[in-house]
């Protein structure tokens, strides 16, 4: 089993994060039910994933891929 890569983070933004994950735009929640509970290729996705100084809306550590969401609030 391979070792998970530790992705530093500005751990001021987590509270941000969780406000997005309780506050998704229609888009994300549309998406994030296709990707929860590994219906895609059985891969993990996480919402609101924090990374460095960054939020990315979908993240799978497995292939090391953020997903960003377009909309008005980008």
């Amino acid at each position: 089993m391979l070792k998970r890569k530790i992705i530093p983070y500005n751990p001021e933004l987590k509270q941000l994060a969780r406000q997005l994950r309780n506050n998704a735009t229609k888009a994300e929640i549309f998406l994030w039910q296709r990707l929860i509970g590994k219906q895609m290729y059985g891969l993990d996705f996480h919402r609101q994933k924090l990374i460095d100084n960054y939020i990315i809306d979908f993240f799978c550590h497995e292939l090391m891929l953020g997903i960003e969401v377009d909309g008005y609030s980008h």
